[in-house]
């Protein structure tokens, strides 16, 4: 018999007049959710009365409200085009050939668009091209969107027509044609034969006008030397792929030395083959991206490299110029010279020594050589600046002598040293015009500031080597009231063409047969060029003025950071919050000491509770130069008695408040001279580095980096210098890779992807780290959230110092210790590097392990495997345990703590409408509150099969890229699908040298790395 009992929860329901009874009845929630401030764009997620986590806990992971969690991004309506233009189908990408050239960078490139916005950098891969991006051209793509470009011209501080500036310019230069007075244009190496031209045809009509040439970081010594000896002001170029052994003094080769772009052809002869590979051994003050792949290092300050390049000169020429012994390096060097004169023509010498001497030692020693690696026929031509010329300018100015300066791509109110007196002298100039995208240092003081249009919205031409002529196009229309430099010269000159007309015409006499259009689709066409004859000179009174160098004070040696440049870019979040590959350092410049020097001068490094990095002050001066303030990182591999100060910090103008870091190292370059004689005291207080990698030294964890020399790799099995971890099975060694904890899928069917890398031709230079970002929408943090290990980067490239000499001795010196109370003190000792370190670089992101731990931990199963080998993230699922976190064993997995996105605490990119222009639509843009990772950019594998199918035909051998892969120039990155035997990543699984990370623990990754291999020292 049913019971007619009547239960109650509250007193309040026996009331059966209560609304709060029928609420309750009615509603699960009593209180309305504040549904449209938790999905509404006016304010952050943070600012709102619900978080994330406690909406999902009050909604109790219902279906229902785990969906309306997934919808936190904004609806924003789509407006069709009126009349669609053909090549643009909405979800497809299109991509355009055309090239980079903004005085300091040089590429011949692509650029992926979506819906007309270009939203990536890739490499051109046609034969003969001169590509090789670097992390500044990947990341140039976001400074087209950049919110503090200017947007018009202005004229004394004004908004002004384009109208207006050439009445004004056209009659300055009318008046200093009547009245005598010189006209000059100032501009950047723009390496452009049109505007050439241009600039001819305005010193024809206007016969007082002269060109300077002026590059910020200046090559002016090398091309005094080549120019010397081969009557063109060039550079000589080099394919290390032909030289078996490389000895550089002083020349970072894999950096920006000389325009940089020469790391594919070192790597090819990195990877051992046949039992061969080539050495390459390094004389250097700082610590650089060449030091640090070389097989020997020898630290010297600038007099004992300058004895160095003598002593090589002359064992390698037979000279007998006199020279003093070299402390502790003096057999070392000897060594090298004699190996570089017995490689003969597969030898090759390069030095990057700011002096014209030591440039033409150089040049007659790899004349003495033959080498083939040398090539000066086709000659470098993205450098042409001339510092006599630019210090005679300014003294011209100064002393009333300039009617008229015009001035593109520069900035030397900034960037020179004697930056004070050129401001000054700017008032003794009738007009003044500085073509610039940003009110910067030298457009604000000017009398008409042009605006100019960035590279992906011009036209031009850029002859970068004397066989290669390059096409710029624009990829999208200009988004501001900008002119390029070249359209006002035409005007100037009262031509009315268009100065595409006039660049169409103009490059008919130098496309080798081949159409315009043709040209414009592959970007660049290759000439033949007659070959250069060289006039000898005495390269023994060179040798000899060299001898006599001597040190005194402390040698600073100024550089560029592979992030930063020149500067140009300082307002990039991508390059502000890149690592430098060294010190693992952004958002910074600073000065590096040797540690020996830093204990004298009591300058120190320390790290703080929370895993930040602090440092000293110190205080720089370069004869009446001061710099005050400047940060101090003790730098392992430093030569005793010299500095290093990279150059494209400290920049004021044009920046947004978060990208003013830095010091300003060009206040120290005098006389346009990279080695400059300094004294450097400590200062006060302390300052906080925004440093990634805590850990200095491998402290001998072999199975992270394995590393071994080129004789036991040719004498030994691989078991020797490879070897598989062991695993205790049934209380049996057992090779870890027979031993699973889960069974496994049938994997040989359909796609199965892996990626390859390679230790020995990874290089550290980043470029995949920007090209990550850009391909993935991967946010920026800033300073203070990276200083408490925040960073968002999906890709990271480990750096590991030696504790001795070398890794070898690392193991050494662990295998030596006994007992727990040894162990420590040994491992503890370890953190220390050595004085000399070798470098290894290990670029790590998400493995992809078919048994990964992640996995078997999430709760609401965010993250899981695919039959194609990748690990997935579902970020609508995730709900932020950070299990997976905790239980990854490679630390590649990032929280994402905040909402950087639309969020003003985060003023980058990700803030404004413009910024977001550079966003990919095929990946989503993340809420907070989720682990984000690497996904093995599953947007483009989709994308390969897609158009493959669309096609109807099978993907090809090497058709499937990640962003990473992609950009590696140097093919330490290889990407595929293993089930294809024919793939170079399927052949890569088979070789002996390769490993998995971590591979004792049997996750089964599908990242695999490969054995690095060194020369014998």
């Amino acid at each position: 018999m049913a019971s007619n009992k009547k239960y109650w929860k509250s007193v309040e329901e026996l009331n059966e007049n209560s609304s709060i009874v029928e609420t309750l009845r009615n509603n699960e929630f009593v209180e309305p959710i504040p549904v449209d401030e938790f999905l509404g764009d006016k304010e952050s997620l943070s600012a709102s009365s619900t978080t994330r986590r406690d909406f999902l806990k009050y909604v109790g992971f219902s279906t229902a409200a785990a969906s309306l969690a997934a919808c936190e991004g904004p609806v924003v309506k789509s407006i069709p085009y009126v009349v669609q233009p053909e090549e643009i189908i909405p979800g497809v990408a299109d991509f355009y050939a055309t090239t980079m050239a903004d005085g300091f960078d040089f590429a011949n490139i692509l650029i992926k668009t979506r819906e007309g916005r270009p939203i990536k950098v890739e490499n051109n891969n046609l034969e003969g091209a001169r590509t090789g991006a670097n992390a500044r051209v990947h990341a140039s793509v976001l400074s087209l969107y950049d919110s503090l470009r200017l947007k018009s011209p202005k004229i004394a501080g004004k908004n002004a027509t384009w109208a207006d500036v050439n009445t004004k310019v056209i009659a300055s230069l009318e008046d200093a044609k009547a009245k005598g007075g010189n006209v000059v244009v100032l501009t950047n190496t723009m390496a452009s034969p049109s505007t050439d031209a241009l600039i001819a045809s305005l010193a024809a009509k206007y016969p007082t006008t002269k060109h300077v040439v002026y590059d910020a970081i200046s090559e002016s010594n090398t091309l005094d030397a080549f120019q010397a000896v081969y009557g063109v002001r060039a550079l000589a170029n080099y394919d290390f792929s032909k030289a078996n052994t490389i000895v550089s003094v002083g020349a970072d080769f894999l950096g920006d030395w000389q325009g940089g772009g020469f790391d594919a052809g070192y790597a090819q002869g990195r990877i051992p083959k046949n039992g061969m590979m080539s050495k390459h051994i390094q004389i250097e003050a700082n610590m650089s991206l060449a030091g640090a792949n070389a097989d020997v290092r020898i630290p010297l300050n600038i007099a004992a490299q300058k004895q160095a390049l003598v002593k090589i000169y002359n064992i390698v020429t037979g000279a007998a110029v006199g020279t003093s012994k070299i402390d502790k390096y003096e057999e070392a060097v000897l060594k090298a010279a004699k190996q570089l004169r017995a490689a003969g023509n597969k030898g090759v010498f390069v030095t990057g020594l700011d002096d014209v001497d030591a440039q033409l030692v150089a040049i007659a020693i790899n004349q003495a050589l033959q080498s083939e690696a040398f090539n000066p026929n086709d000659a470098i031509l993205t450098r042409k600046g001339d510092a006599k010329a630019v210090t005679q300018l300014v003294a011209d100015m100064k002393a009333g002598k300039v009617h008229t300066l015009i001035m593109n791509g520069v900035n030397p109110a900034y960037t020179l040293a004697n930056s004070k007196e050129f401001v000054a002298a700017l008032k003794s100039v009738k007009l003044s015009v500085a073509f610039s995208m940003k009110e910067d240092e030298t457009s604000t003081e000017t009398t008409v500031a042009a605006a100019a249009p960035h590279y992906l919205e011009s036209w031009g031409d850029v002859a970068m080597t004397r066989r290669n002529y390059s096409v710029m196009q624009p990829t999208i229309r200009p988004l501001f009231d900008t002119k390029q430099f070249q359209e006002a010269l035409l005007a100037w000159t009262g031509n009315t063409t268009s100065y595409y007309d006039f660049l169409k015409g103009f490059a008919a006499t130098s496309l080798a047969g081949k159409s315009w259009n043709q040209a414009v689709h592959d970007g660049f066409v290759v000439t033949e060029t007659s070959a250069l004859t060289a006039n000898v000179s005495n390269a023994n009174t060179a040798a000899t003025t060299l001898a006599q160098a001597k040190s005194s004070n402390f040698d600073l040696v100024l550089y560029s950071k592979v992030g930063m440049g020149d500067g140009q870019q300082a307002n990039n979040p991508w390059l502000q919050e890149f690592p430098d590959p060294i010190t693992r350092v952004s958002w910074d410049n600073y000065v590096t000491i040797s540690k020996a020097d830093a204990d004298k001068l009591e300058l120190k490094n320390w790290n703080v509770a929370n895993g930040g990095l602090n440092g000293s002050y110190a205080t720089i001066k370069v004869g009446n130069a001061t710099l005050e303030n400047v940060p101090v990182i003790v730098q392992p591999g430093q030569a005793k008695g010299t500095l290093g100060l990279a150059f494209g910090y400290g920049k004021k103008l044009g920046l947004k408040e978060e990208m003013q870091v830095g010091v300003n190292a060009y206040a120290l370059y005098a006389n346009l001279n990279a080695n400059q004689s300094a004294t450097i005291t400590l200062a006060e207080g302390e300052h906080e580095f925004a440093c990634v990698q805590l850990q200095k030294t491998l402290m001998g964890r072999g199975d992270i980096i394995k590393d071994t020399t080129l004789t036991i790799f040719n004498t030994a099995e691989s078991k020797v210098w490879n070897p598989v971890p062991m695993v205790s099975l049934d209380h049996k060694p057992t090779e870890a890779t027979e031993v699973d904890l889960w069974d496994s899928f049938d994997r040989s069917i359909g796609h199965h992807f892996n990626l390859s890398i390679d230790l020995n031709a990874c290089t550290g230079c980043g470029a995949c780290v920007i090209a990550c970002h850009a391909e993935n929408n991967v946010p920026v943090v800033g300073k203070s959230e990276v200083r408490r290990s925040r960073d968002m980067h999906w890709l990271r490239i480990d750096r590991y110092y030696s504790s001795q000499e070398t890794f070898a001795g690392d193991i050494v010196v662990k295998e030596g210790a006994s007992g727990l109370m040894d162990s420590i003190d040994t491992f503890a000792g370890m953190e220390d590097p050595s004085e000399n370190p070798q470098v290894a670089f290990q670029p790590v992101m998400c493995q992809h392990c078919n048994h990964a731990p992640c996995e078997t931990v999430c709760p609401v199963a965010a993250t899981s495997h695919g039959r194609e080998g990748q690990n997935h993230m579902a970020y609508n699922r995730c709900v932020g345990t950070r299990y997976c976190a905790n239980n990854c064993p490679y630390k590649v997995r990032r929280f994402n703590w905040f909402l950087y996105n639309k969020n003003s605490e985060f003023d980058y990119h990700m803030n404004d409408d413009l910024g977001r222009m550079v966003i990919n639509p095929d990946v989503n843009v993340r809420s907070r509150g989720v682990m984000e990772k690497c996904s093995m950019c599953i947007q483009m594998t989709q994308a390969v099969k897609l158009k493959a199918k669309r096609e109807g035909r099978v993907v090809g051998k090497d058709e499937f890229q990640t962003a990473c892969s992609a950009a590696c120039t140097s093919g330490a990155m290889k990407f595929g699908d293993i089930n294809d035997s024919e793939s170079d990543v399927a052949k890569l699984v088979e070789d002996e040298r390769m490993y998995h990370l971590l591979e004792h623990i049997g996750t089964k990754p599908n990242v695999m790395y490969h054995v690095k291999v060194r020369n014998d020292k």
